[in-house]
């Protein structure tokens, strides 16, 4: 609910009564609308979306219990509290109430305390439904924005693959890798959103990389590796801006970081290197070798495990190596 004053609709047929009720709650915060029967009740409530109804029971034409049935009804403000004003105090009379929609009833004749004494505690109940109704919504639409971030993501994975068809396929691959290496290495569920983020845009900064380099048959000359080894600066001066990204971009820039320090672009050496980039270094070496080149043919899982083992304290983690090792022997 807002800052502006509730809105408090009275519905009642006998006029001194609606004076009376105004008398009594003039002096407070509250804007008061009146209406002198069922259906025009009915009509102010679709309007004016109150905060409270305060509906007398015993109406012609259409009673109190017939008005609240039908409020009820009606989406936009079946959740509207309405206290029902009455005289009639037998247990039947409430029963009816209840069954109509009514939140609680005050009878009649009632001291200005104990009106006041209802409205608030209404009022208060219905602000902390509002409030949990708000919350949920931002909850939704902060899920529906993640949806849409990630879908963007892929977008961008499948635009960086469908420009580079030696590699097709290698995003989805090494992604699904890196998930199950690191939920195996204890990695709880919000870091593996970010892990999944980070492996789908590890290599967005090559759309940076001009295609006579990247998509060069022979070996690189140094100049064209220079060029080359900045693919993630590129994604990190791209991905930095966008907060949502913050704790995603450690893969994207420092996957290739090496553990003795002679990687690029930072020369991070050991723990200096993000835990999830020393992970995914791991599964992208291991995509690359098991899979065919134009220069050479994938090689065999026996092969690409060895040069993983021969690599380990020098390329790749030494314990995180071990740990892919177990995972490939098993599962990959």
């Amino acid at each position: 609910m807002n800052n502006a004053n509730p809105k408090i609709l009275i519905v009642d047929d006998d006029a001194i009564s609606r004076m009376a009720i105004e008398g009594l709650l003039s002096g407070e915060p509250y804007e008061l609308y009146f209406a002198s029967d069922g259906p025009d009740g009915i009509a102010a409530a679709t309007t004016l979306h109150p905060d409270l109804i305060l509906l007398d029971v015993m109406m012609p034409f259409m009673d109190g219990f017939e008005v609240c049935k039908r409020i009820r009804l009606l989406s936009d403000i079946a959740e509207v509290p309405i206290l029902l004003i009455t005289s009639l105090d037998d247990q039947s009379s409430r029963i009816a109430g209840l069954q109509a929609g009514a939140d609680d009833f005050i009878t009649k004749p009632y001291s200005s305390v104990e009106l006041f004494a209802r409205l608030q505690t209404i009022l208060r109940l219905n602000r902390y439904r509002r409030i949990a109704e708000q919350q949920k919504d931002l909850e939704n639409l902060h899920s529906e924005l993640l949806v849409a971030y990630d879908k963007t993501i892929e977008g961008w994975s499948q635009a960086l693959d469908l420009r580079d068809k030696e590699i097709e396929g290698h995003t989805n691959r090494v992604t699904e890798i890196a998930l199950k290496f690191a939920r195996s290495t204890g990695f709880k569920d919000e870091n593996l959103a970010h892990v999944r983020r980070g492996a789908l845009l590890h290599d967005v900064g090559k759309l940076g990389i001009p295609d006579s380099i990247l998509h060069k048959p022979g070996k690189l000359t140094e100049e064209e590796w220079r060029i080359m080894r900045m693919h993630p600066v590129y994604a990190h001066q791209w991905l930095s801006p966008i907060s949502f990204l913050s704790r995603a971009l450690d893969i994207p820039y420092c996957h290739h970081e090496k553990w003795d320090g002679s990687g690029y672009p930072q020369g991070l050496k050991g723990e200096e290197i993000p835990i999830a980039a020393r992970l995914f270094a791991l599964v992208d070496v291991w995509d690359a070798l098991c899979s065919d080149r134009p220069y050479r043919m994938a090689m065999s899982k026996a092969e690409a495990l060895e040069y993983i083992r021969s690599n380990s304290g020098t390329h790749f983690d030494p314990e995180l190596t071990k740990a892919f090792v177990e995972l490939v022997q098993t599962e990959v």
